[in-house]
């Protein structure tokens, strides 16, 4: 359906909203559209594409569009993530942040997805690479292990996270239709947003170059605060610089020696053939790498207490331990300020509330050491950037780990999670480790952990946890590819060299088809497909945008491929090019 408008300035102009619904049993009608048009709750696959088209030439054209990535939607407010792909449009920031009734947006997803760091493509990108439009990208994220698969039905969509993207997108509709953006758009240019929500209730936006002015200001506090301390007279401040400069060096080290634990862990499990075993039991791999990094960081942290700061006092290691975190968190700052990426508002948040704490608390510190009062306003000053990490990690689980389910045959999954989930657990530790140092001994906690993680691994080891689940409620499938296909070769002259015809079978995930075999032994390795060395794309007919993490794959010999309406292929003619290759043309 359109809607015509009547903007307020001079530009008329209209509002195109078209629907494109995929359901079950309706895919090959040509006019499936049309027939789902009047059920948005309860598409398979549902896409939801709008565009604001104005007439005049130098009005600025504007589109948005919804991907239903799963037919599982987050039953709260913060239901959809919204990834604003306009760098420089940020009317359509500012549009979103004024009308969306329950924003859920980060520019953190947009970096992102902008950087290629996942391989994926949304309706949006044509008319941004090929349009020069700007727009807006909205997703839902939430039960990705059933997308794409026959789980993926109607019925598992949530009918008020459908109201709610609704909602959004025609408060925004509105909110467009009745400003002056559309049609004087060039006046709101003032280059990059940060913007993100606050826990699904609001968000909150700003100009990327305030943002940056905040975040050296955010850095200049915490350089007069250790530069105070660093410059001081020794006689004052002891051997200051020196602890300072070592307990950055045992911090790099604990982390860098927990992320190498945990990576043979996550290599020894992928060799032995047990990957994806936390695919369907997630607290798996807290249990294993999550509890590994933490043990291992508490570990360097009690022997450097024990045989290199054995005459300092426990106050003075627990702030100097501090000052460590807050300099690494001013570093990472830095570095993403000067990178121009907008996500460094995370690392601002991280430093600026912890040295606001620090300084609250210091008279109290230094009195009283880590009593009651100081241990409970450390935790509330910490509360705000714990909260929006956990918040994000939360997110970034949410949507990765069933990625990691379709991640191609060539890269480890379990290294991947291990990763994450290690340097999730050291920015959530960073600013506990001079509790290390506080506490009076720190045998109790690194037995629990190292004996979680050891029952945890054993167990693993012993395939108890199986990656996948057939439940009716909660569906985590394993994905084959297969296609039954007759393949006939050409040469150059257009003739037929060979042909054959099978079941060309790929694994979408790691564990090839170790979990497939044992219950039908004719795919096996010894069917592994060969590449065809001479043929593109080694002779297969590979559709898809991320072949190249598809390496492994079977071909089973089948009976030919009968079609109803079979294909004629003909080669019509040759022709050499300048630069040094045939141009072929053929008849199909």
């Amino acid at each position: 359906w359109s809607l015509t408008l009547s903007p307020r300035l001079e530009c008329s102009g209209a509002v195109l909203a078209h629907c494109n619904f995929c359901l079950p049993g309706l895919r090959d009608s040509p006019a499936s559209a049309s027939q789902a048009a009047g059920i948005t709750g309860m598409c398979h696959h549902a896409r939801l594409i709008f565009a604001f088209l104005v007439e005049a030439g130098f009005c600025h054209v504007g589109q948005a569009a919804l991907d239903c990535l799963t037919s599982g939607a987050l039953p709260i407010l913060a239901s959809q993530s919204a990834e604003i792909t306009s760098p420089e449009n940020p009317w359509l920031v500012q549009a979103y942040v004024s009308a969306a009734k329950h924003p859920f947006a980060s520019v953190v997803a947009q970096e992102v997805f902008q950087s290629g760091i996942i391989p994926s493509d949304t309706d949006f990108r044509i008319y941004r690479d090929f349009g020069n439009i700007p727009g807006i990208d909205l997703a839902f994220i939430e039960n990705g292990y059933i997308y794409h698969t026959k789980y993926d039905t109607a019925d598992r969509i949530l009918t008020d996270s459908i109201q709610r993207a609704g909602d959004n997108i025609l408060a925004v509709l509105k909110h467009l239709a009745t400003s002056d953006m559309l049609a004087s758009s060039s006046k709101y240019r003032h280059g990059n947003m940060v913007f993100f929500d606050v826990l699904g209730l609001f968000v909150i936006a700003y100009p990327s170059r305030i943002g940056s002015v905040i975040n050296y200001m955010v850095v200049m506090a915490v350089v007069l605060y250790l530069g105070k301390k660093l410059l001081q007279p020794k006689h004052k401040t002891g051997n200051y610089k020196k602890d300072f400069l070592c307990g950055l060096g045992i911090t790099l080290i604990s982390w860098f020696t927990s992320l190498v634990t945990v990576l043979i862990i996550a290599v020894f499990i992928s060799l032995i053939g047990q990957s994806l075993s936390w695919y369907n039991h997630f607290y798996v791999s807290v249990c294993l790498y999550g509890t590994a990094t933490v043990a291992k960081i508490i570990l360097i942290h009690t022997l450097a207490k024990r045989f290199y700061y054995m005459n300092a006092s426990d106050q003075y290691l627990g702030e100097v331990f501090f000052d460590v975190s807050l300099f690494v968190h001013c570093c990472f700052l830095v570095a993403l300020t000067y990178q121009g990426l907008c996500s460094a508002f995370i690392s601002a948040v991280w430093v600026a509330f912890p040295l606001l704490t620090k300084l609250c608390v210091h008279k109290d510190f230094k009195q009283h050491g880590a009593q009651g009062k100081f241990i409970t306003f450390y935790f509330l000053g910490m509360f705000i950037p714990y909260l929006y990490a956990l918040y994000l990690i939360w997110a970034v689980f949410e949507m990765f780990t069933p990625i990691l389910g379709r991640s191609g045959s060539e890269i480890p999954p379990d290294v991947v999670l291990a990763s994450i989930l290690a340097a999730c657990a050291m920015i959530l530790s960073s600013y506990f480790i001079n509790f290390i140092y506080l506490a009076k001994s720190t045998k109790k906690t690194l037995l629990t952990l190292t004996l979680v993680c050891a029952i945890t691994f054993l167990l693993v080891c012993s395939g108890t946890f199986f990656p996948y689940s057939s439940n009716p409620a909660n569906p985590k499938p394993k994905r084959v590819f297969l296609q039954h296909m007759t393949r006939t070769f050409h040469d150059l002259e257009g003739n037929a060299v060979k042909r054959d015809s099978g079941v060309w079978i790929n694994g979408f995930d790691y564990t090839g088809m170790s979990h497939i075999t044992p219950h039908i032994p004719e795919i096996n390795d010894s069917i592994r497909a060969h590449c065809e060395e001479n043929a593109p794309l080694c002779g297969f007919p590979w559709y898809l945008p991320v072949h190249f993490l598809i390496r492994k794959n079977w071909y089973l010999p089948a009976p030919e491929v009968s079609p109803r309406n079979p294909a004629h292929f003909r080669l019509i003619s040759k022709e050499q090019t300048p630069w040094d290759s045939i141009k072929l043309t053929f008849e199909a």
